[in-house]
């Protein structure tokens, strides 16, 4: 259990207005900012290891739920990737001035990306400091779902507006026809950009939810020199063994030295690993 207890903010208007639930640590150094995969949430066994970490190594971290997730308020049938962009911008807005650093796990890896476009898209992109991508889920709504979904469920989607497929993680979950169309409006296949900092990516060669070829077409992607790719040849969807756990801590503190030396020239700040 978290002994951090969580704060809220309200996103959007109207019908639209919903009440996030997060976490937010003070520190030095550069902020983090932690975006979980779907149906995950700030208290999984990477969010809370990585928050763990930063509270000893006295880093700001921000964690928070999408709508429909977790302790936040909404419902998972009528929320979709343009909602969950919005909230990680308020998330974004909370944590002050500076570079920070973003880390995203499988579709939160796809939100860190638009972010990251956004950003690029209004002349901010100074804002970032890193990527930190986890089996980065980008576009998974087609390309991992929609295309990937038997006919039978996308006549269901059609016919009823949701179908519910098995999960190897718990109960089956509903993908939507709004989740899907509302997602055709955030796709990056095809529009290569630069996310302006340096990006990293962990990827398992053994995840049966995203394939490590998705990692490789991500690259191909992405207009930038400072990208990296690390395959783990055993490692799966989750990657939250301890030994996938110590190599994101090491990716994060890395990034985080890197940036702490640009911003003040000196590399005093030296986080463990």
């Amino acid at each position: 259990m978290d002994a951090l207890q969580p704060q809220f903010l309200e996103v959007g208007t109207d019908r639209r207005r919903r009440r996030i639930a997060y976490r937010w640590t003070r520190g030095e150094g550069p902020p983090l900012l932690w975006l979980s995969g779907f149906l995950s949430d700030m208290a999984s066994t990477k969010a809370t290891a990585v928050a763990a970490w930063a509270a000893e190594e006295n880093l700001a971290m921000m964690r928070f739920d999408y709508s429909g997730h977790g302790l936040s308020s909404g419902d998972l049938l009528h929320a979709s990737i343009g909602d969950w962009l919005e909230e990680s911008i308020a998330a974004w807005a909370l944590m002050g001035d500076g570079p920070r650093i973003v880390i995203g796990s499988s579709m939160g890896g796809w939100i860190a990306l638009l972010f990251a476009r956004h950003l690029a898209r209004v002349g901010r992109s100074r804002e970032l400091a890193g990527l930190v991508l986890i089996a980065p889920a980008f576009d998974m709504t087609e390309a991992l779902m929609w295309r990937e979904l038997p006919q039978e469920a996308r006549d269901e989607i059609e016919r009823t507006g949701v179908t519910y497929v098995p999960s190897a993680y718990g109960d089956a979950y509903p993908i939507t026809k709004y989740l899907i169309e509302e997602g055709r409006a955030h796709l990056l296949a095809g529009q290569p950009f630069d996310p302006g900092c340096a990006v990293r990516i962990l990827q398992g060669m053994r995840d049966p939810d995203v394939p490590w070829r998705h990692a490789l077409a991500l690259v191909d992607l992405l207009a930038s020199t400072d990208v990296e790719l690390t395959l783990i040849k055993d490692g799966d969807h989750r990657l939250s063994e301890p030994q996938d756990l110590q190599r994101l801590i090491a990716t994060i503190a890395a990034l985080a030295a890197r940036a702490h030396r640009e911003r003040s020239g000196t590399s005093a700040f030296n986080p463990s690993r």
